[in-house]
């Protein structure tokens, strides 16, 4: 109890030492201030950003695997052999209908296709730059979608390419002005009609502008083969490209891709000593990319934000130092009535890392406040970066504050009296 009372009174004393020095406690820290600031900050656009991103990705799903007829990031060695996929087949219908009776390790699995660029009409209303999909039977279960009004298709809807279509949001506000219910109601899609049987919730415009469903539109797979060649294992006007999700017992979907690439190789009759002539992509691909450039970033915000906490800290060091200096007489007579070592270097060291802390505290507050000016992206001071903000200000202000803490602990109790 003794040395927790003595430890508390080091408190005390090292809070009165900051307020009686105001002016001289602020200035110290600015150099701490900046550098927490600027690391914070760095940090938290970064992470920011990174999940902007990463949400303009939502709409591949996650746990997922896409067989398609070219990698989204070329080879693993970085090469992207256009010539060479351009010769590959295209996934077809009947590989879904092969994959979806074989394939063990899937949950679920979709065929579906895309024509971009599309006009969709409804009496005197119309609607450009729409993307037009076709989905297939648990293509609701694969791919992101929040349906809002009405419903997705049924079986019998899907298999037999029934012309029916869910809107995205600004297709539906668009084509149905003034909150008009669009459910049942027809549009003409190619001068075909369509009922619409349901709407996407509003999403918004993703950071890269891709990925929104509120420009989509999608109709049976079947209805959309009536419009487009597509699912003959050619390319025509558009791909098709088969989607499968895993279990989540299937770490990593280690089970499902080698199933996947097995079935697939042999039913397109691939020799053993033959590359693949199809490419299965995974939204975890883009994912360690997008992490790879980011973490160059951060890597920079502690470059920078390092020298500006050097900085402060030799500031909160000189400043620690001066502090001695002018008690050493106190120090004396603290220690000739018995105080202990440690109870002289906790003054100083507390001094110095409420110093630190404070400064700390100051870059962060600075961070929150930006976060609430609008930049056109969503940013947020996450409770990871704040622990990371203390903990960066207490051991600087522990480094800053040890050596005069430690001279000011082991003064001759004499000899400090006498200073002047």
């Amino acid at each position: 109890m003794k040395t927790l009372r003595q430890i508390y009174e080091s408190f005390l004393f090292a809070w009165k030492a900051l307020r009686s020095n105001l002016l001289r406690t602020v200035l110290s820290l600015l150099g701490v201030t900046i550098g927490i600031f600027t690391i914070i900050l760095v940090l938290t656009a970064v992470d920011s950003l990174e999940q902007n991103v990463r949400d303009s990705f939502n709409f591949i799903g996650t746990g997922t695997l896409y067989l398609e007829k070219r990698p989204w990031l070329g080879e693993p060695n970085g090469e992207f052999r256009w010539w060479d996929y351009m010769r590959r087949p295209t996934a077809s219908y009947n590989e879904y209908r092969f994959l979806e009776a074989n394939l063990k390790h899937k949950s679920h699995i979709a065929i579906y296709a895309r024509k971009g660029n599309m006009v969709i009409k409804q009496g005197n209303n119309s609607i450009g730059q729409v993307l037009l999909r076709g989905g297939g039977e648990d293509y609701e279960n694969i791919l992101v979608m929040d349906i809002e009004r009405g419903r997705y298709f049924t079986p019998d809807e899907l298999s037999i390419g029934r012309n029916v279509a869910v809107l995205g949001y600004e297709v539906a506000r668009t084509l149905f002005p003034n909150d008009e219910d669009p459910i049942g109601k027809t549009v003409k899609i190619k001068d075909l009609k369509y009922i619409v049987v349901g709407t996407i919730k509003k999403e918004g415009e993703s950071m890269l502008g891709m990925g929104s469903n509120d420009y989509v539109t999608i109709v049976p797979y079947h209805a959309f083969r009536k419009l487009f060649q597509t699912g003959n294992g050619r390319s025509y006007e558009t791909e098709s490209v088969i989607a499968m999700k895993g279990y989540d017992s299937d770490i990593g979907l280690v089970e499902l891709e080698s199933e996947l690439r097995g079935l697939i190789r042999n039913k397109r009759g691939v020799r053993p000593a033959e590359k693949d002539n199809f490419a299965i992509n995974r939204p975890e691909a883009l994912s360690n990319m997008i992490s790879g450039v980011f973490d160059v970033f951060n890597v920079a915000g502690w470059i920078i934000g390092g020298f500006s906490i050097l900085v402060g800290g030799f500031g909160i060091a000189n400043i620690m130092f001066v502090s001695v200096k002018e008690r050493t007489s106190i120090i004396g007579v603290q220690k000739s009535l018995g105080a202990k070592n440690y109870f002289v270097l906790f003054q100083f060291l507390f001094e110095a890392v409420f110093l630190s802390l404070i400064g700390g505290l100051a870059g962060l507050l600075l961070v929150y406040l930006i976060t609430l000016i609008p930049l056109g992206m969503d940013m947020s001071l996450s409770v990871k970066n704040i622990v990371v903000g203390m903990g960066v200000s207490t051991v600087i202000g522990l480094v800053a504050g040890i050596v005069p803490a430690a001279l000011a602990a082991r003064m001759d109790p004499v000899t400090a009296i006498r200073a002047t």
